[in-house]
């Protein structure tokens, strides 16, 4: 039996753990509420993923929109673009939609954080009414388990898995020098949108870009440093392969080293 007077909300993000936490709580708790802020930035393979995932669950998934697009908060930010400190477009396309839709209702908020990453408790809401739950944790949910309940499901994995290692915007900063030629490869005219948002301030000489190592223009111009980077990847990808043979992550993009440190937004990348 659940209290009535509380809410349950499990918010997606078009990643595998939260789609297969939707999935696992779906006959356990029937009133749950699924929502997915849409910042009007989203990859077209996500959308696709929770139209499927949607058909599954029975249930309407809720699509939740910021209150101006992302080219608004850009311009009263200066052009200035949102990074891992600032990470303003989580706040202004993600949380506050989020906080908007729960209103002051007493929420329990349901995150796909499993019992193998039990440390990534960052960031969702500081609203006290917002009560996080983890129960993949609790109940010694881990990576295997998520693939299992995904395949049983008939659901599987996003399509994006193919060349990227997370949901979120097509521009997210998170995002591996591979990742972006995938975006290259893949989805060419949202690359070139994002490539359209970064800039040369003109009076202190200061870029704005996406990416620190290049901007994206640099980087589409270069075809041998596209042929490059994928290649540093693959090699990187065997090596990780060999010591992951026996678990199903060998199946699907594999990060590099610097994103093993895992501290995207959880709200978005979950």
């Amino acid at each position: 039996m659940t209290d009535k007077s509380i809410r349950h909300i499990l918010s997606l993000s078009g990643g595998k753990d939260s789609t297969a936490l939707a999935i696992y709580m779906r006959d356990r708790i029937p009133e749950m509420e699924y929502v997915f802020c849409d910042t009007g930035e989203e990859l077209p393979e996500t959308k696709e993923y929770l139209d499927k995932l949607q058909v599954f669950l029975g249930k309407e998934i809720n699509r939740l929109n910021p209150e101006r697009p992302f080219t608004h908060y850009l311009k009263l930010y200066n052009g200035v673009l949102p990074d891992a400190r600032t990470r303003w477009c989580t706040r202004k396309l993600k949380i506050e939609p989020f906080e908007q839709f729960v209103r002051d209702d007493i929420c329990y908020s349901y995150v796909g954080i499993r019992a193998d990453e039990s440390h990534r408790k960052g960031y969702i809401s500081t609203k006290p009414n917002i009560i996080p739950q983890y129960p993949f944790i609790e109940e010694g949910i881990t990576e295997v388990d998520v693939y299992r309940i995904l395949d049983e499901s008939g659901i599987g994995l996003p399509k994006y898995y193919d060349w990227r290692s997370r949901s979120g915007c097509y521009f997210c900063f998170f995002q591996q020098r591979v990742e972006w030629v995938g975006l290259l490869e893949n989805h060419a005219d949202l690359f070139d949108k994002a490539m359209d948002f970064e800039k040369v301030d003109p009076v202190t000489g200061e870029g704005y870009t996406w990416n620190q190592r290049e901007s994206l223009g640099t980087l589409k111009d270069n075809a041998e440093l596209q042929e490059k980077i994928k290649e540093e990847h693959l090699a990187y990808q065997e090596r990780k392969k060999l010591k992951l043979k026996n678990q199903p992550l060998s199946q699907v993009f594999i990060t590099s080293d610097l994103d093993d440190r895992d501290e995207s937004c959880l709200i978005c990348h979950l």
